[in-house]
């Protein structure tokens, strides 16, 4: 916090000598007050990305997963409640031009909380072409292998898949890998389940590309997201998304992707079995998730974002006209 501090003292000075040079000012949480502040009075639009739903519901909804678990997150843990780090980013939520917002699902955090749709920006994140690549379909396997990439915490749902998996009869044949490091407390409540022979711990990983590759889905039960990277990664690597609604995915059900209401067990065990039961549907839904993965690289996401970045330097331009926005000919310097 000391650090992030530092970091908004020194941007926000240095902004007062750089008035008429920059038309907006991208922000992250927990660094931005005086910047966003100092932006206000100078009228420099700005906007504050929003890498995970309002940080209230992230930690009312994470601590109310754990006492149902049973379980206590380390004091550490990014989501484990701070009041300082609540009442600091609540305060640079009123002070931004705009809140960016990665997933329908982060904005309509913000919207139950009494937020204006005029303040939320939609844009999205992306993925590597070049790192996460399909490989042809494999018609051979004699079961599914599902695959999970994330920290193995109860905030992303594992313990959700876990069931799910075991419910279903895709288990018999098939295998469940688990790529990530856990929290201790954490595998210990779900030593059982993950003691089952369809089922593989993985630690960390460095080769998440190629387990992608060679995986038929990829399942993210998660209570809460921004917009997890990983899904777009997978989808880009030949995946199929089993995902929750918290996720955050760019995906449709049904279109190429299959999504249930976070916390629904039997609807993702009905999905997975779905699958198993039935490979036409999954070879379908993979060649309709890879016919547009154009759309989810980084670069369509920063096509996104120059927009968003040009409409808020309008709207602000529209409620305020002032020479200190340095904006020529709609051309946005980044």
């Amino acid at each position: 916090m000391r650090t992030f501090a530092l970091h908004d003292y020194i941007v926000s000075r240095r902004l007062e000598k750089l008035t008429g040079q920059i038309d907006i000012i991208h922000t992250w949480p927990v660094a931005s007050e005086r910047t966003l502040k100092t932006a206000a009075k100078l009228g420099i639009p700005t906007v504050l990305e929003r890498p995970n739903a309002h940080t209230r519901f992230a930690y009312e909804v994470v601590q109310a997963e754990c006492e149902r678990l049973g379980l206590v997150l380390p004091p550490h843990h990014e989501h484990a409640y701070k009041e300082e780090v609540l009442k600091k980013e609540e305060a640079e939520y009123k002070l931004a031009s705009r809140l960016l917002c990665p997933s329908d699902f982060v904005m309509q955090t913000f919207l139950t909380r009494g937020f204006s749709r005029q303040q939320l920006a939609r844009h999205q994140y992306g993925f590597d072409e070049k790192v996460y690549y399909p490989e042809e379909f494999s018609e051979k396997r004699a079961g599914l292998t599902m695959l999970f990439v994330g920290v193995c915490a109860p905030r992303k749902g594992l313990h959700y898949a876990l069931q799910a998996w075991l419910q279903s009869p895709a288990h018999w044949a098939g295998t469940f890998l688990i790529a990530g490091e856990f929290l201790p407390a954490y595998a210990e409540k779900l030593a059982p389940m993950l003691s089952d022979p369809s089922v593989h711990v993985l630690g960390h990983r460095s080769d998440v590309p190629e387990l992608m590759r060679h995986s038929d889905i990829l399942v993210l039960p998660t209570i809460e997201e921004g917009s997890a990277l990983v899904t777009s990664e997978a989808r880009g690597s030949g995946c199929v998304l089993l995902v929750s609604n918290a996720a955050g995915a760019i995906c449709s059900h049904m279109e190429d992707a299959l999504v249930h209401n976070a916390g629904d067990v039997a609807a993702l065990s009905y999905h997975i079995t779905m699958l198993h039961e039935n490979r036409a549907l999954l070879k379908k839904l993979r060649a309709a998730s890879l016919r547009t993965i154009n759309e989810i690289t980084w670069a369509s996401a920063g096509k996104i974002l120059l927009n968003v970045y040009r409409d808020t330097i309008e709207t602000q331009a529209r409620k305020s006209p002032s020479d200190r926005i340095g904006c020529v000919n709609g051309d946005v310097k980044l």
